[in-house]
């Protein structure tokens, strides 16, 4: 057997809101487009599992980037973006995620994002549901205050065991210690992008009044929680789900803010029925 993993990576060049990036994505499967949208201040790695899942994998084209700022993609080209400081917005956001599908030439894809990705892959099912098959909101909710904190950074702290601590306590006790390592390792590389981040996650996203201007029969949205996650509870979930038409709600056992990384092994089996669900759905609809 070979050692050689079949997740295989590539630069595509995005043009967003007059600026341009290069962005950096991993990749393995065939079929259906599933775009994976990493948490704040993190990046990539988090989907590896499922990059190497055999079973999801023969059955769709696996797509995990990331986002400008974090891991291998780097700020906008040509311009002075040291001269202000990073703050991730709702507009910026989505624009983004809709160029790099069309840079891509992706037909119908599955958008699946997790925290601040579950918040916007509800903005994406808001403001673009002919763009995409479906969207899967993991850890996500119309509404998450409270996380844009000064301290994320603060001179006299050292950024990155701050921001990879201030998220252990997020993860099931249950999650395999190496797997949960792994998940604060990632975040201890990527704390200049994380406050930026969370202005999206907790100041600029907030759909309570637009839940009902969702059409989950032209874009169907399934939402997955897991049930140690005390930044968005499984209880917010399922209220966003309730206020949006056609949506599905799947509460996920032992497991916590980061499902993806910190237990895929369990993840999976709450992410194939999630899957199943946006295929009975389009079924329904057709």
């Amino acid at each position: 057997m070979s050692k050689i993993s079949p997740v295989t990576g590539h630069y595509v060049t995005v043009e967003a809101d007059g600026l341009e990036y290069k962005v950096f994505y991993l990749e393995n499967g065939t079929g259906q487009p599933l775009v994976c949208q990493h948490t704040a201040g993190c990046h990539n790695h988090q989907w590896r599992g499922l990059l190497e899942d055999e079973e999801i994998t023969s059955n769709y084209r696996v797509i995990a980037y990331d986002l400008p700022r974090h891991g291998k993609s780097d700020p906008p080209e040509n311009v002075e973006w040291w001269k202000e400081e990073y703050r991730l917005t709702a507009d910026h956001f989505v624009n983004f995620i809709v160029a790099l599908c069309d840079a891509l030439e992706l037909k119908d894809p599955i958008f699946m994002g997790s925290s601040f990705g579950g918040n916007v892959a509800l903005q994406l099912a808001l403001r673009h549901p002919d763009r995409f098959a479906g969207v899967l909101s993991v850890e996500g909710a119309d509404y998450s205050p409270g996380f844009y904190l000064d301290w994320w950074q603060h001179p006299h702290a050292n950024a990155a065991q701050v921001c990879a601590s201030g998220v252990w306590d997020l993860m099931a006790p249950q999650s395999p210690e190496a797997d949960r390592r792994k998940t604060w390792f990632y975040y201890s590389q990527g704390s200049e992008a994380f406050k930026g981040d969370l202005y999206f996650y907790s100041v600029d996203h907030d759909l309570r009044k637009n839940l009902q201007d969702i059409d989950g029969d032209r874009c169907p949205v399934v939402m997955l929680t897991g049930e140690y996650d005390y930044l968005t509870t499984p209880e917010d979930s399922a209220r966003t789900a309730d206020a949006i038409r056609n949506a599905t709600f799947i509460k996920m056992e032992e497991i916590g803010h980061f499902p993806m990384s910190e237990n895929h092994p369990v993840f999976r089996r709450y992410l194939l029925q999630a899957l199943d669900t946006l295929k009975s759905k389009h079924a329904v609809a057709a």
